[in-house]
């Protein structure tokens, strides 16, 4: 009976230990992977968007200052990508046509980041952009040519990027919303693209009626 109760007691403190360890190890039970633990982190932190070079498709180069009192809705990239950035941008581009015309380029700017800057020449990019009627203006696609500022603007915005070394990257996706401060106000899961359009639409929305 006394065996019988000790070893009842050993199995309900490795149960409870578990449970604790559980709780703790994913944000209170918030954060089931380690990508939505990260996700949660980033989103509590709001790190700024640091002050990095953009050079777009037409050449331009600027600093997301170009886009002041505007929310920046921003997707990382590499056009040499046969994986998941074509879907990527494919839903970007759904995400876009749902958006009201009056938001945007004057209240929204949708901005696609290569992270493969020695391929992805402005040339590049504009033959790129053009698969997904991107039309450079409202909707740019991008690269930071200065490798050491690129790699400042993926740590800042936790963009794990993973070279193969054959010319392709392992890499995470998701659709990062930018304030009108420069800062990561949300990042949104690329999949669900009503949901990204719904929650853009309210920021605005919200805004406009302040």
């Amino acid at each position: 009976m006394i065996k019988h109760w000790h070893t009842t007691f050993a199995c309900l403190l490795v149960i409870t230990f578990g449970f604790t360890l559980f709780f703790f190890g994913t944000d209170g039970f918030q954060a089931y992977t380690a990508e939505k633990a990260r996700v949660n982190k980033l989103i509590d932190d709001k790190p700024k968007f640091p002050n990095v070079t953009l050079e777009d498709s037409k050449g331009r180069e600027y600093s997301i200052s170009e886009f002041e009192d505007k929310y920046v809705f921003i997707t990382f990239l590499y056009t040499s990508c046969t994986t998941v950035c074509p879907q990527l941008e494919m839903n970007m581009s759904k995400v876009y046509e749902k958006i009201p015309s009056k938001y945007m380029g004057k209240d929204l700017v949708f901005l696609s980041i290569s992270f493969d800057p020695s391929r992805d020449a402005p040339a590049t990019l504009a033959k790129y952009q053009g698969y997904f009627n991107s039309d450079g203006e409202t909707w740019r696609m991008v690269r930071i040519a200065n490798k050491a500022e690129l790699n400042s603007l993926l740590k800042a915005f936790g963009v794990i990027v993973i070279p193969d070394g054959n010319g392709n990257f392992a890499h995470n996706s998701a659709f990062y919303v930018v304030d009108k401060k420069g800062r990561l106000l949300d990042v949104l899961d690329y999949k669900k693209i009503d949901e990204a359009a719904k929650k853009l639409i309210d920021i605005l929305d919200k805004k406009a009626g302040e």
